[in-house]
C-alpha cells in the first residue's frame, strides 16, 4: 500500500514537473525587448511552479523514498530564479533582480546540488553540470545586483568545481555508464571525449569570469553606478531646475544597448560596457533605506534548521512553496520612479538590431525617448575568429568561449584613419559601424542613414566608436544628425581614439570603452586616464574627488537650466535625471590632456559655450580634480 502510494505521489511529481517545464519553455523563448503583454504567461508557469513546489512539500517523505534527488527540487528553485530574472530584463523592475537573488541564494544556502548534503558518496557527472549552470546563472544575478563578495564567493566556487570535475570526471565516468549499457569502450571513450570537451567550455568561462573581475574591481573606494539620490541630486541645482520649463519634455521610457568588439571584457552574453551603461540607467535604493534592509539578512529571518538525520528544514518563504511575487517588497525602495526598460543584445547582427529597434520605437508611449546605446568598431577588422565564435545571434550558452586577439583599430584597413585629425568622407559607404566577424562592408556594416527611419520618434544616441563622427552632418554624404524624418535626434559621439597618460602601455580591449567608462563612472574614467588606481589613495581622499565633481555638475546643471541657447532637443530631455547625467558627464568627458579633435567627444545638436570642454566652469573643476589628484602636470590649462 505504502508502495503505491509512493508511486502514485512520485508519478503526480514528474508529471507537474514537465507541464511547468513546458511553460517555462515557452516563457524563456519570449524576446526579452518590446512592450508587447506577456504577463499572462508569466503568471502561467509561476502558477505551475507554485503548485509544483507546495505538492513536492506536502509530499517530501513519499517523494524520497520513491526516490527523489535533492538536487531535483534545487532544479526547481532554479527555475523559479531565472524566471526572475528573465522577467527583470524584460521590465527592468528592480524586484524581480531581487527576487532572482533570493532564490539563488536559498539553493546556495541549502547545498541542494551538494553531494554531500544529498547522503551520496558522488556526485552524478550530470548533475555537476547543472551545478555549474546555477553557479553561473547566480553569478550573473549578484554581478547585475553588485553583491561584490557573493561575486567572488561563486567565481571561487565554479573555479573549484571545475578544478574537482578535471580530476573525478574522466575516463571511469563513461566506462562505468557505457560498459553497463553494454555499448562498448569505444562509445564510453566518445562519451569522455564530450564530457571533457565540456569542462574545458567551463575552464573558458572561468577565465572570462575573473577576467571581468580584474577590470570590474580595479576601484573599490567607488560610488554606485546607478542613480543615487544621495550623490547625484545637487541640492544647489534643485530649484533652477524645478524652475526650468522646455516648450516640449520628452520621458525617458525605453532604452537600447548594444556592443560589438572583438575579445570585449564580458561574462555569457553581458559585456563590461553594457553592464555599466545598463546599470547607469537605474535607482539605486537610498542610503538610508539600503541600510535598513540589507539583502544578506534575508536569512536572518528565515532561518534553516536540521533534524537529527540532516534533514533540511526550510522556514523560508523563498524556498518553501510561498512563492510570492511581491516578495522582495521589503528589500525594495517603493518611493522610486520605475527604471526604464532596457533591451541588452550582445554582438548582434545589423538587421537583427534594427527590427529590435524598430519593435522599441513602434511600441513607444507618446511623448517618450529611446535611449539607443551602441559601442563597436567602425573598422571591419580582418580576423581568424571561428566560425563558432563569430556568430551574430543572440541567444548563446553561457559557455561562450573566450576570444584570444585584440580590437585591431589602430592596425585594421576599412574607413580612412584619423591620423591627421581630419576624414574622407565623400563617399557614404565609407561611414559605417562594425557589427560583425569578418570581411567589409555588406550585411554587417550599420550606416548613419540606416538610423534615419527612426528619427520619426524621439531618440537619444550615444554612439562610442573610432568612427562615430560618422553620424556628424556632412554635405557630401547623407549621414544621421541633419537628415531627421521628423525628431531631430540628440547625439552623444564618442572621441575617435582614446587618451591615456601612457597610451602605450594600455590596452583598451582588457578595460572597456573609455568614454563608455566617463558617462558611467566620471571619476574612474578620469584617473585612469592619467594613471592612477584605488590603490594610490584611502576612500577619504576619493571622496573629496568625489565631491569636487559633484560641485562642478552642480555648476553645470544651472547653467545649462539658464541658458538661453539651449538647444530644444537638450531642453525636452533636461528634467529627466537618466539623460541629464550623461549630459554633463560628456561635458567633463570633453576636458582630456590632448587637445586633437579626434580625442574629443561631440554633441550634437552643439551644447552651448558656456559647457564647452574650455569654458570657466569646465576648466576650473578640472584644475581643483587635477590638483587635488596631483595630475595637473598632465593637463594644459588656458591662462585666465
Amino acid at each position: 500500500m505504502a508502495k503505491k502510494e509512493n508511486d502514485d505521489a512520485s508519478q503526480t511529481f514528474h508529471a507537474l514537473v514537465e507541464s511547468a517545464d513546458r511553460k517555462f519553455g515557452r516563457v524563456r523563448d519570449l524576446p526579452l525587448y518590446g512592450r508587447a503583454p506577456q504577463n499572462h504567461y508569466f503568471q502561467k508557469v509561476f502558477k505551475a511552479y507554485m503548485r509544483l513546489w507546495k505538492y513536492q512539500q506536502e509530499n517530501r517523505s513519499k517523494l524520497v523514498d520513491s526516490g527523489l534527488n535533492r538536487w531535483e527540487i534545487g532544479e526547481i528553485a532554479s527555475r523559479i530564479g531565472q524566471l526572475y530574472f528573465n522577467q527583470y530584463m524584460r521590465t527592468s523592475e528592480a524586484r524581480f533582480l531581487v527576487e532572482a537573488y533570493v532564490f539563488y541564494e536559498a539553493i546556495l544556502e541549502r547545498k541542494y546540488f551538494d553531494a554531500r548534503g544529498s547522503g551520496k558518496p558522488k556526485v552524478d557527472v550530470g548533475v555537476r553540470f547543472k551545478e555549474l549552470r546555477f553557479y553561473a546563472r547566480f553569478l550573473l544575478v549578484a554581478l547585475i545586483f553588485n553583491k561584490v563578495d557573493m561575486v567572488r564567493l561563486l567565481a571561487e566556487r565554479i573555479k573549484g568545481l571545475v578544478d574537482d570535475s578535471k580530476t573525478n570526471f574522466r575516463v571511469e565516468t563513461g566506462m562505468k555508464i557505457c560498459l553497463s549499457e553494454c555499448r562498448g569502450k569505444a562509445f564510453a571513450e566518445l562519451l569522455n571525449r564530450v564530457v571533457e570537451t565540456n569542462f574545458k567550455e567551463w575552464k573558458l568561462v572561468v577565465q572570462e569570469i575573473f577576467r571581468f573581475m580584474e577590470v570590474d574591481t580595479t576601484f573599490t573606494n567607488v560610488r554606485p553606478l546607478r542613480y543615487c539620490a544621495l550623490f547625484d541630486s545637487h541640492p544647489a541645482s534643485r530649484p533652477y531646475l524645478a524652475r526650468f520649463h522646455a516648450k516640449k519634455i520628452v520621458k525617458f521610457r525605453d532604452a537600447l544597448l548594444t556592443s560589438y568588439h572583438r575579445n570585449e571584457v564580458k561574462f555569457a552574453e553581458l559585456t563590461l560596457d553594457t553592464y555599466r551603461m545598463m546599470q547607469c540607467i537605474e535607482w539605486e535604493p537610498s542610503g538610508s533605506f539600503f541600510q535598513k534592509h540589507p539583502v544578506e539578512s534575508v536569512y536572518q529571518k528565515h532561518p534553516v534548521e536540521s533534524n537529527e538525520n540532516g534533514t533540511v528544514i526550510d522556514h523560508s518563504g523563498a524556498a518553501s512553496g510561498l512563492i510570492d511575487i511581491n516578495m522582495a517588497a521589503d528589500l525594495t525602495d517603493p518611493t522610486l520612479p520605475p527604471n526604464p526598460r532596457k533591451a541588452v543584445l550582445y554582438r548582434p547582427s545589423v538587421t537583427h538590431f534594427l527590427a529590435v529597434m524598430a519593435t522599441i520605437c513602434e511600441e513607444l508611449p507618446p511623448e517618450s525617448i529611446v535611449l539607443v546605446y551602441l559601442t563597436a568598431s567602425g573598422k571591419a577588422a580582418c580576423s581568424n575568429l571561428s566560425q563558432a565564435e563569430s556568430s551574430g545571434e543572440s541567444r548563446k550558452s553561457s559557455k561562450d568561449k573566450v576570444v584570444s586577439g585584440v580590437y585591431g583599430t589602430e592596425k585594421s584597413s576599412g574607413p580612412e584613419s584619423h591620423c591627421n585629425g581630419k576624414r574622407e568622407s565623400s563617399d557614404y559607404y565609407d561611414n559605417y559601424l562594425w557589427l560583425g566577424p569578418r570581411g567589409y562592408g555588406g550585411s554587417n556594416a550599420l550606416y548613419p542613414g540606416d538610423i534615419i527611419p527612426f528619427t520619426r520618434r524621439p531618440l537619444f544616441l550615444i554612439i562610442d566608436s573610432d568612427s562615430s563622427h560618422a553620424f556628424k552632418a556632412d554635405a557630401k554624404a547623407e549621414v544621421l544628425h541633419g537628415a531627421e524624418r521628423r525628431e531631430p535626434a540628440a547625439l552623444l559621439l564618442s572621441p575617435l581614439k582614446p587618451a591615456f597618460k601612457n597610451l602605450s602601455a594600455f590596452d583598451t580591449t582588457h578595460s572597456g570603452s573609455q568614454f563608455t567608462f566617463f558617462l558611467t563612472a566620471p571619476l574612474q574614467a578620469f584617473c585612469q586616464m592619467v594613471g592612477l588606481t584605488s590603490a594610490d589613495s584611502d576612500m577619504d581622499f576619493y571622496n573629496d574627488a568625489e565631491e569636487i565633481l559633484s560641485i562642478a555638475f552642480s555648476e553645470l546643471e544651472v547653467i545649462l537650466c539658464t541658458s538661453k541657447s539651449l538647444d530644444l532637443v537638450w531642453a525636452q530631455v533636461l528634467s529627466d535625471p537618466f539623460l541629464r547625467r550623461l549630459i554633463l558627464r560628456s561635458v567633463l568627458s570633453a576636458f582630456c590632456p590632448l587637445e586633437d579633435e579626434q580625442y574629443l567627444p561631440v554633441c550634437l545638436p552643439h551644447l552651448p559655450n558656456s559647457v564647452s570642454a574650455r569654458c570657466e566652469a569646465v576648466q576650473s573643476a578640472v584644475i581643483r580634480l587635477a590638483n587635488h589628484l596631483k595630475v595637473a602636470d598632465c593637463f594644459q590649462f588656458d591662462d585666465t
